[in-house]
């Protein structure tokens, strides 16, 4: 097993035993690792466990709250520690590609090929499911994090129009200010800080920047005054969150803004999810802008099932989810209540609202243009040492431990020097 596995293995342990099962899965169930417990995200996985139970299979929860993840992937150290590989777990970009060249993924090839994958899954998936010619995952969704979601009221209260630029978009909180409304819905966490910062650096250096700085990790641009630009623009916009946002669930932040309390979040779509589940509609209840400057570029995540190299008694409940996942009803049927869009191109847009039909349109036009970019804050622009280490910097200067925006850039280029 391999350093990525041993490292905190019995920590891991130590930290996530409640979560492990000790005895074997049933070999007619699914047993799921994830961290989807909001109620958006709990609605849109019950799609799944239905059509799993249709086949006979049932489903066995091993849910681990945190809507970043860490949480579950400590946990799913342990379970692999131990020997007692889920069926499948929720995962990340690079933390897959981990655990293949740990050698203890399964082999979903045959399936595949049955399915086209290959021909229906956009390769900068693929590039994150397919190990060594193999594949390894089954992607469920394509997320993207630069996105503005604004209570529809609250806007018309304050006369607000959609921001085009940062510094109209700084002017628009303003007005919510002055109208005694919390101008930005945060929850301060370092995964949903490093997330915003995402969208910052997009806006303020463009798409070439985004990718040299965020997808090549290039030296010149993380220590440039375009990067010392987009930790000054932090520093703007974090003045507009309230007093009691550190420590906020990401969803707590949502319904803010559902429920008028705030006037925006930035946040993945995700967040769409919370809306529908609260029977809001696009367009009448709220607002769904790309971040201001970043129209036409995609940064996004995709969650994935990585499936575990099981006994082969448990394949066949492998497989049925694994095919289940990719069909283009699931496809459909998931995304439209999770508020991603298919991981698959050919599934129609016909059951999306407003903002999903946009976010389908946005992906095709940024897989096509070359401004697809994997988010650093989600798993998918670097390994995950360089994203922990990137999320630790960027919340560090949020809370005040890093004073300046010089300092803040040294000590970035220091932190991914130190985690390469």
């Amino acid at each position: 097993m391999n350093k990525f596995l041993t490292t905190t293995a019995m920590v891991a342990l130590a930290l996530a035993g409640a979560h492990v099962s000790a005895h074997a899965a049933d070999v007619k169930e699914v047993q799921m690792l994830h961290w989807w417990t909001s109620g958006g995200e709990a609605a849109a996985l019950n799609v799944l466990k239905q059509d799993l139970s249709k086949e006979g299979f049932a489903w066995k929860d091993v849910p681990v709250a945190g809507g970043g993840g860490d949480a579950a992937m400590t946990a799913l150290k342990a379970m692999v520690a131990a020997g007692t590989y889920p069926t499948a777990s929720q995962m990340l970009g690079y933390t897959v590609l981990d655990y293949a060249q740990a050698g203890v993924m399964g082999d979903l090839t045959e399936t595949a090929k049955k399915e086209g994958w290959d021909k229906s899954v956009p390769a900068a998936l693929q590039k994150f499911s397919v190990y060594d010619g193999k594949w390894v995952a089954a992607p469920v969704n394509v997320h993207s994090v630069n996105w503005l979601w604004i209570n529809k009221a609250v806007m018309d209260k304050i006369g607000g129009t959609q921001p085009k630029t940062f510094d109209e978009l700084i002017a628009l909180l303003d007005k919510a200010k002055a109208a005694g409304v919390i101008p930005l819905a945060l929850g301060g966490q370092n995964w949903q800080e490093a997330t915003m910062f995402d969208s910052i650096v997009l806006s303020t250096g463009g798409p070439e920047f985004y990718k040299k700085a965020f997808n090549d990790l290039d030296d010149e641009s993380l220590k440039s005054d375009t990067m010392k630009k987009s930790f000054d623009n932090l520093a703007t916009i974090i003045k507009y969150v309230d007093p009691n946002f550190s420590g906020r669930d990401w969803n707590l932040a949502t319904a803010m803004v559902i429920k008028g309390d705030a006037l925006v979040q930035v946040m993945g779509d995700w967040a769409k999810g919370e809306f529908v589940a609260a029977k809001k509609t696009p367009d009448t209840d709220f607002l769904c802008y790309r971040f201001p400057g970043t129209d036409g570029s995609v940064v996004y995540n995709s969650d994935m099932f990585g499936m575990f190299n099981v006994p082969d008694d448990r394949k066949a409940a492998q497989v049925a989810l694994a095919t289940a996942t990719l069909s283009k009803s699931f496809q459909s049927a998931f995304n439209v209540v999770k508020g991603s869009v298919p991981a698959r191109t050919d599934v129609p847009d016909t059951d999306f609202d407003a903002c999903g039909k946009k976010g389908i349109a946005d992906l095709k036009a940024a897989n096509e243009g070359g401004t697809l970019f994997g988010s650093l804050a989600q798993g998918y622009g670097a390994p995950p040492a360089i994203a922990n280490a990137y999320k630790d910097v960027v919340s560090k200067f949020v809370h005040g431990q890093i004073k300046t925006s010089d300092e803040a850039v040294k000590q970035l280029v220091q932190a991914i020097d130190d985690a390469r």
